[in-house]
């Protein structure tokens, strides 16, 4: 096992530091910018008729779903009085609301949306690069947040981490 022993804190700065450049909201704008592109250039089959009908409405769904998860979470973390800079080390270990469902609701909700423009606009692209884009997050910065987190918070954030999933 790598990182400190279970029961012992690491001491006050020698843990993990977050990154410079805020990664989850590049890549989630590369993702959108590139799908653009690549729908007006190299356009993708989409599903029509009835069932494209149904996608749409469900793409109208998940970004209304969007919305409130958005909301809900900055509002969370806002009364929790920690950090929204992703790159910042959070004050406060925040579990409740959309925080007691997903470990990233934000990021869950930016997926989401790439998945609503997909169902709402036909364009593919948005969904394959939807899960391109959490992928990529995931790795890039959701991994180093979970040891600045471990590494700040230890035990009460590993036990948080064993109830509640990454994603969904």
């Amino acid at each position: 096992m790598i990182g400190p022993k279970p029961g012992i804190e690491p001491k006050p700065g020698t843990g993990p530091k977050p990154g410079l450049i805020p990664w989850p909201p590049v890549i989630y704008a590369a993702a959108i910018l590139v799908s653009v592109v690549l729908g007006l250039y190299i356009p993708l089959p989409w599903i029509g008729d009835l069932l494209g009908d149904i996608l749409f409405a469900a793409g109208w769904v998940a970004l209304f779903a969007v919305a409130v998860l958005w909301f809900t979470a900055i509002r969370t973390m806002i009364r929790a009085r920690t950090t929204l800079n992703p790159n910042a080390v959070p004050d406060h270990l925040v579990t409740t609301g959309p925080f007691g469902v997903s470990r990233n609701p934000m990021y869950l909700a930016n997926t989401l949306l790439l998945i609503g423009v997909a169902f709402v606009s036909g364009i593919a692209w948005f969904f394959l690069l939807a899960f391109v884009a959490a992928f990529v997050t995931q790795k890039v910065a959701i991994e180093g947040e979970e040891k600045i987190l471990a590494a700040k918070f230890g035990k009460k954030y590993r036990d948080y981490a064993k109830r509640v999933r990454r994603w969904i």
